[in-house]
This record gives C-alpha cells, sequence and structure tokens, in this order.
C-alpha cells in the first residue's frame, strides 16, 4: 500500500480495523515475508503506529508556493547569496543558446515524447539500471491524462538536448524524470525545477515534489520534510535488528533536519 490519497478510510476507528486486518492477513500467509506502507497520510499512520509496526523515518525537499506572483518574486524572498546564485545559474543556461519550453499532454508531439523516451532511457543507462517504462506507456499518459503532464523541453540551436516530465494534480507537481544529451552547466536545476517553479506560479500550484534525495535543492528554496513508512517483518530476529538500526537512523533524521532547518535558504 502506497501513500498519495486516501487509504484506509475516513473514520478513525475504521482505519485502525482495516490496519489490524492487513497486518493479520500478512500475520496469517506464510508466503508472506514482510509488509510495507510507504508515505501514509497523518490519520493513517496513527493507525498503523498503534498496531507496533516498525516505523522509519526519511526527508525530501519540497518547494511550497507562497503566492507568488512570479519567479522574482519568489528570489526577493530568498537570502542574498542564494539569490544570486540562481540568477547565475540561469544566466549561464541562457548565454549557453538553451531555449526551454513548457508543453503539456495536449501539446506536446510525438517527436517531443520520442526525444523524452530516449532522455529517459539514457538517463537509467547511466546509472547502470534498467529502464522500466516504455514510450508506448509514455504515449498513453498523454492520452489519458493529457491535463496532468507538463514536458519541459531544453533547445539549443534549434535541436532538443534536455527534457524533462512532471505530473500534475490535487494542487501538487511532482517531479519524475529527467534526461539530457549535451552538458551545460545549470541545465538540470534548470530544466528540472526552476521551470517547474515557474510552472506551478502560473498554474496557482502550492506544492512541488521535487522526487527523492538531493540535498542540492535546499539551496534552491526546497525545505525539508519528514516522511514517514511503517513496516512487518515476519523473521522476529531480522525484525529486532532492524528495528535497532531505525531507533539510531532515526535519532539522525531528526538532527538532520534540524540542521537544515537552521540554515534555511530564505531572509530571516
Amino acid at each position: 500500500m502506497r501513500g498519495g490519497g486516501e487509504r484506509l478510510g475516513a473514520d478513525p476507528r475504521a482505519r485502525e480495523r482495516l490496519a489490524r486486518t492487513l497486518l493479520e492477513i500478512a500475520r496469517g500467509n506464510r508466503e508472506v515475508s514482510s509488509l510495507h506502507v510507504l508515505f501514509p497520510a497523518a490519520e493513517d499512520a496513527a493507525a498503523l503506529r498503534g498496531l507496533g509496526l516498525l516505523e522509519r523515518t526519511g526527508v525530501q525537499f519540497h518547494w511550497r508556493n507562497e503566492g507568488y506572483e512570479s519567479f522574482e518574486a519568489f528570489l526577493a524572498a530568498l537570502s542574498h547569496d542564494k539569490r544570486k546564485k540562481i540568477r547565475q545559474e540561469r544566466r549561464r543556461v541562457a548565454e549557453a543558446g538553451v531555449r526551454l519550453r513548457r508543453v503539456t499532454g495536449r501539446e506536446a508531439t510525438g517527436a517531443d515524447w520520442d526525444f523524452f523516451n530516449h532522455c529517459y532511457r539514457r538517463t537509467y543507462r547511466a546509472h547502470h539500471s534498467t529502464p522500466y517504462l516504455t514510450r508506448a506507456f509514455f504515449g498513453i499518459l498523454a492520452e489519458r491524462m493529457p491535463d496532468s503532464v507538463l514536458l519541459v523541453i531544453a533547445e539549443r540551436d534549434g535541436r532538443p538536448i534536455a527534457s524533462a516530465l512532471d505530473l500534475h494534480g490535487g494542487g501538487v507537481l511532482y517531479g519524475r524524470y529527467w534526461g539530457s544529451i549535451e552538458h551545460v552547466p545549470g541545465l538540470h536545476f534548470e530544466t528540472c525545477y526552476y521551470q517547474a517553479m515557474e510552472f506551478c506560479i502560473e498554474r496557482r500550484l502550492a506544492l512541488f515534489e521535487g522526487g527523492a534525495q538531493g540535498e542540492h535543492k535546499h539551496a534552491r528554496g526546497f525545505l525539508p520534510e519528514t516522511t514517514r513508512s511503517f513496516h512487518w517483518l515476519a523473521h522476529p530476529a531480522f525484525a529486532r535488528a532492524v528495528d535497532d538500526f531505525l531507533q539510531r537512523e532515526g535519532a539522525g533524521i531528526d538532527a538532520y533536519v534540524d540542521e537544515l532547518n537552521e540554515r534555511t535558504p530564505f531572509r530571516r
């Protein structure tokens, strides 16, 4: 079970009963070695925590749209050095002759999707991984969710050199995949972050989740958000070892978030 919306119902008692049933099913099946619930809503987390599941905390970096009228208004809220750095990065991309365009699922052409698919697969190869999505899938995505798709394409000398895919709904933009065929300093930040921020400002989307990991996002206006997941492991000794690790890791996560909040990128 994965988060992103209501999963266990609205009534607190129903949440508790459903969570308990989920755990009983896992415990009663000899072929099930573990149960994992990722990114639960706060209400679901309370029900799962009450059952004694192992709880793991993590950190993601999210950008919040505080009603900015423009990207410059967002920059004005940052500290001087962070504002200066972002302006330098954007200027270098522009001076390199790169132009960016944002297209929705309705506007994207077959050539746009062909290029994005090439970038997507190239990124996975670069990380020695196997891409699990296909060109056909991206076509279906554009066909069935055209108003939820944002494709950012970077071009130089009339040809595409980088691309990023974002999805949005419920006032939130989710950064998903990116890739490039040329290296341009700052291009990753422009394609994946700054264009997405501008899109959020234009569409008045409240939140941009730029994806997992990436402390580099913090200097660009993304703030740390604590995430939670819950786990049950059938093997008792393994469960005890994991629980011990999670206790120590959790203390480190708390200290890490406190440190990040101390050095906020925004003006005090």
